[in-house]
């Protein structure tokens, strides 16, 4: 075998994979970004219906805790019965 010195191999076999993670270093990382527009901002703020709601369920749940909510057990039957024989 002859060897020839003036065709040699002078490189580093593993020069192509440090090159790839020299790039990818000098790549920023991309971020995902999340815009809310302004309609989307005041629909998550409530309304005011949606806040009066709130003011009732929160005295209900008072009255249930502190045992002065009675329920008028004709009133409901009543309404059951107007609602299934509607016609």
């Amino acid at each position: 075998m002859k060897i020839n010195p003036y065709n040699s191999v002078q490189q580093n076999p593993y020069r192509k994979q440090i090159e790839k993670t020299e790039k990818t270093n000098d790549v920023e990382a991309k971020r995902d970004k999340l815009e809310i527009s302004s309609e989307a901002l005041s629909m998550q703020k409530g309304t005011r219906i949606e806040k009066e709601r709130l003011e009732k369920v929160e005295a209900l749940k008072q009255k249930i805790d502190a045992g002065e909510y009675k329920v008028d057990s004709q009133a409901i039957a009543n309404k059951f019965y107007d609602f299934w024989n509607q016609k």
